[in-house]
């Protein structure tokens, strides 16, 4: 009988769109998943210490050329509008410390950058690079931009967040 009432529930689960929460994705709308990961440097950050502050999440890889392009413009537009609160993270995917340490210098980053296993590019379901992540001051996923975002594009979708 038990073993009915499992499969009965099991069934009813799927049938319902229902999960336990693994696989889960983010999207625009909803809050973002919390998260913690390595920090280049040393340290970690996460999304609860973030609460409160507008976000950008700038998801890259060392071995993107977009991403090594649109790296001075993320910078730049971090340093002119860190002061009114927004917090640019660089979310290095996949890859080790070393080489997301290397970025960080030759670009001359002013923000943090994390080292992400997979788990944080998983909940937004990154599968090409860059990835910008748009989170308002209440935590809520705003805008997800795929690919090299121009200067006008990346200035509004910070502004939309502020």
């Amino acid at each position: 009988m038990a073993k009915i009432m499992m499969t009965a529930l099991a069934v009813l689960m799927i049938a319902s769109g229902c999960s336990s929460g693994f696989g889960a994705t983010a999207s625009i709308g909803k809050a973002a998943p919390d998260w913690k990961d390595p920090l280049v440097g040393g340290g970690s950050l996460s999304m609860a210490q973030l609460r409160g502050k507008p976000v950008f999440l700038d998801f890259f890889a060392t071995w993107c050329p977009p991403c090594n392009e649109e790296a001075p413009e993320v910078n730049a537009a971090y340093k002119a509008y860190a002061s009114r609160g927004l917090q640019v993270v660089g979310v290095d995917v996949q890859e080790n410390a070393t080489k997301a340490k290397a970025f960080v210098d030759q670009h001359q980053l002013t923000y943090p950058a994390v080292v992400d296993s997979g788990a944080l590019s998983d909940e937004y379901s990154i599968n090409g690079m860059p990835v910008a992540v748009f989170i308002d001051k209440n935590g809520v996923v705003r805008r997800i931009e795929i690919g090299e975002l121009s200067s006008e594009k990346l200035d509004a979708d910070i502004k939309a967040i502020l």
